[in-house]
């Protein structure tokens, strides 16, 4: 290979893979065994998506792109945890404990792992666990977008199929429904949560992504109850 073409791939590759490709695929690799289980709305494709929004929002704001990448790759590896004790383990916390111990056998640094675990222990924002840094903030908005816009819509979708609930529910009381029952429909969900994510966003990136998505939810939701009724 010539070397300038040599010398351009090497930039790409850092560009995709800010950690180097072998580290990258050993830590998606980490989170898979965690994240497999959960399938469905929280499966290993979600942590690309969350991954790949992550650093497009890092490299337009001046981020540590290493410290997002790791962050975003294992976000997600607590989640099985909640899931068995039905809420009792907050996913957010657990996964920055799980991912010290796999950080630490990557030899990563310590003032590394203490940054990326923060970044995982935030990214839910509950209570007084705001993220204090701007690899914690771009984490968080871009696991938020994630369930917002097409992709939101997707994922509203696939889990009410999860759940058994049907496509919609225009008999139903909506503010007198229960998620994770059979009401929970797609359209309950963006009612009574979706349409609030892009007040939630921390970064500009995230909030104009946000708007832009909520527009697209908004022209959707109205056509699906058009066509209904």
């Amino acid at each position: 290979m010539p070397f300038a073409a040599a010398i351009a791939q090497e930039m790409a590759e850092a560009d995709a893979f800010p950690l180097g490709a072998e580290v990258t695929d050993r830590l998606t690799r980490f989170a898979a065994t965690f994240c497999d289980e959960e399938g469905g709305c929280h499966g290993p494709d979600h942590s690309a998506r969350v991954h790949r929004t992550a650093l497009y929002i890092g490299r337009q704001m001046g981020a540590r792109l290493d410290i997002l990448s790791a962050a975003a790759l294992l976000h997600d590896i607590g989640r099985r945890h909640e899931t068995e004790t039905r809420g009792g383990i907050c996913h957010a916390g657990k996964g920055a404990e799980l991912a010290r111990g796999i950080l630490a056998e990557l030899a990563f640094p310590e003032a590394s792992i203490e940054r990326i675990a923060h970044c995982i222990a935030t990214h839910r924002y509950r209570d007084a666990k705001r993220p204090q840094s701007l690899e914690a903030e771009i984490l968080f908005d871009a696991d938020k977008l994630d369930s917002v816009g097409a992709i939101g819509i997707g994922r509203a979708f696939l889990f009410a199929g999860q759940v058994g609930a049907r496509l919609h529910n225009e008999n139903s009381d909506i503010r007198n429904t229960e998620s994770y029952s059979v009401e929970d429909t797609a359209y309950r969900e963006f009612k009574v949560k979706l349409c609030k994510v892009k007040e939630r966003m921390l970064t500009p990136v995230g909030k104009r992504l946000a708007q832009e998505r909520h527009a697209f939810m908004e022209v959707f939701f109205e056509r699906l109850e058009r066509e209904i009724g």
